[in-house]
């Protein structure tokens, strides 16, 4: 039997078509790519996650020259909400990077890894975590929750 699965998201020309708190996340993102620890790659990433209760917490990624050692801007903010706001669930995250070298214009998606940690961190609040995938500048894709960018996901249960 043949099934299909979908994958439901908005896309926009810009973040001025945001409403006023994504918009001010997206800011938060942005300016946060500055503390990116990336000597290696130079590709500079953010991530900036808005709890339920309003709080915002930013997390950036931290390249090491014990490459794979690394850690990526949604697994550092994750850890870092789980560490001071223990299962609180988080409302939103903005993902963004700024390529000095390149081009920083379009949105990017998270890796399998940080696909994996966000799925994760949805069971473990039983809350869905919206995301918004940007740029420095131009499109702009918003997804629901994080569960949507890996439908057969591992979890306890297949454990058990």
């Amino acid at each position: 039997m043949e099934r299909e699965i979908s994958l439901p998201y908005q896309e926009f020309e810009n973040d001025s078509f945001l409403n006023d708190a994504d918009q001010s996340l997206v800011k938060d993102a942005r300016k946060a790519t500055a503390d990116s620890y990336s000597p290696y790659s130079g590709f500079k990433v953010a991530a900036a996650g808005r709890l339920k209760d309003g709080t915002v917490l930013t997390g950036t990624n931290q390249e090491n020259a014990s490459y794979p050692v690394g850690i990526c801007a949604e697994r550092t903010l994750l850890s870092t909400v789980g560490a001071l706001f223990p299962n609180a669930p988080i409302d939103t995250i903005v993902i963004t990077y700024h390529n000095p070298e390149g081009h920083s214009d379009h949105p990017v998606a998270p890796c399998g890894i940080c696909r994996q940690s966000l799925v994760e961190y949805e069971n473990r609040t039983d809350a869905s975590i919206r995301l918004i995938l940007t740029g420095y500048t131009g499109k702009v894709i918003v997804i629901e929750k994080a569960s949507a960018l890996l439908p057969f996901s591992f979890s306890a249960s297949d454990m058990a």
